[in-house]
């Protein structure tokens, strides 16, 4: 094994694949369920996701991850993420990961603007000290300081993605997992969020793009 995989900020995977079950058929009693095992019948198949896939990113590193839609491109990065787990091979990942994956997927709509920014950021692993260092920032960035006690309901679903992206970037990983998010916003936020994802790729931090 090469020693820079033990590096911060180096994935390493080696024969990794995952698979999920899909089910086809309900059953609807436990006496059902007990004489389709005895029988060794199924109600699920084994679909694959990702199959045998070996690479290795060093510090510093930026790589693109190109495919069909349906090819599995948002699932590895959901695996180096460390929301799903292996079913077979390797993942290593050494260091504090960035997914900008689904911009505001930990969002609550009942919520208020400041107590999403702070949800958020807990599942992305950031301590309240912390975020209350980054607030104005995350605020600033993402233009929504009139809108901050307002509902997350009634926001816009730009506003919700200018908020997310703000939120993912602020968070200050050693891997950074970028996944078809530049789309947030109107043009001039668009430029911005790109001049941000520069500054931190410049800065040596890895970055793992996902493109169709």
């Amino acid at each position: 094994m090469r020693d820079d995989i033990h590096m911060t900020g180096s994935v390493y995977l080696e024969r990794v694949g995952l698979n999920f079950r899909v089910y086809f058929e309900q059953v609807s009693t436990l006496k059902e369920t007990l004489l389709r095992r005895i029988h060794g019948k199924h109600d699920y198949k084994i679909l694959w996701a990702l199959r045998d896939i070996s690479f290795a990113i060093t510090p510093g590193e930026s790589i693109a991850i190109v495919g069909r839609n349906g090819s599995g491109k948002s699932t590895l990065l959901k695996l180096i993420a460390r929301i799903y787990e292996p079913s077979t091979g390797m993942c290593q990942v050494n260091g504090r990961v960035a997914p900008l994956i689904e911009l505001g997927a930990g969002f609550n709509p009942e919520l208020t603007g400041r107590e999403n920014i702070y949800l958020t950021s807990a599942i992305l692993g950031r301590k309240k000290k912390d975020v209350d260092q980054l607030y104005d920032g995350i605020v600033d960035f993402a233009e929504l300081a009139e809108f901050m006690d307002t509902a997350l309901k009634n926001y816009s679903s730009g506003m919700s993605a200018r908020l997310g992206f703000s939120v993912a970037t602020a968070v200050d990983g050693d891997i950074i997992l970028i996944d078809e998010v530049l789309s947030v916003g109107d043009a001039g936020f668009q430029e911005k969020s790109r001049q941000r994802l520069e500054k931190l790729t410049s800065s040596g931090k890895n970055l793992d793009s996902r493109f169709t």
